[in-house]
This record gives C-alpha cells, structure tokens and sequence, in this order.
C-alpha cells in the first residue's frame, strides 16, 4: 500500500523530506520530523482503508444484487475484456497486443484484483480478530 500511496502522491513524500531537510538543522529534528510524516500518511492510509471497508459492508446490507455484487461483475467483466482483446486485437497474421492496450489494462487490472483480493483478506482478518 505504501507504493500505491506514493505512487498517488506524485513524490510528495519526496518533496516533503527535501523542505523538511532544508528547514531543519541537526540529524535528530530531520528524522523526528519524518517519522511524524511517515505516521501521518500510515495514518491516512489506514482511515481510508476504514472507509472502503465500512462502504463495502453497506454495499452488503443492501437489498439491492447489483450493490453486493459490483465487485465480482467488475472482476469477470474486466478479465473477461483483457482476455477476448488480448487475443483478438492484431492477430491476424501474427499474435501481438496493441501497445495502447497493455498501460490501460495493466492499471485497471492492478486497481481491480488488488481492491479485490487485498480488501477481502483485509476484511476476513479484520472479523477474524474481532472475533477474538
């Protein structure tokens, strides 16, 4: 998550430690300084994770099947695209993905499995240790 994160904040992270190391003197203000930055966005991360969790558990309590089955459709309809045009576009002649394809589904594929997969374990373990 820490990647995702930093990779969303378009090397804030970065931009921040390089002020912080400009505005700071000794070696102990700079390390207190981004540690209290690193607890921050920790922090962050965890609300939001938080917020997807208690959306999805609303989505579940729904009467409605599309609410609490979006994130499975999206998962089989999204493989289902990426297979049928990986395979589809430009093989006549010779098998090759068009080169626009492959940034746009790489992302979306990423986005999709890891909200998926890494949001369902999160949540299992999450009502594993509540039960507990």
């Amino acid at each position: 998550m820490k990647k995702l994160l930093s990779l969303l904040s378009g090397g804030l992270i970065k931009d921040v430690g390089n002020v912080i190391d400009k505005l700071t003197t000794t070696d102990e203000e700079r390390l207190a300084a981004k540690q209290k930055i690193q607890e921050l966005l920790e922090k962050a991360d965890q609300d939001a994770q938080t917020q997807v969790t208690e959306r999805w558990k609303m989505d579940m309590q729904s009467d409605s099947f599309l609410s609490k089955n979006i994130r499975p459709l999206v998962l089989v309809y999204l493989t289902s695209i990426f297979t049928i045009l990986a395979f589809a576009d430009g093989n006549v002649g010779g098998f090759e993905v068009a080169q626009e394809y492959i940034p746009i589904f790489q992302s979306l594929l990423i986005t999709v499995y890891g909200a998926y997969f890494v949001g369902r374990t999160w949540e299992k373990s999450k009502k594993a240790n509540n039960n507990n």
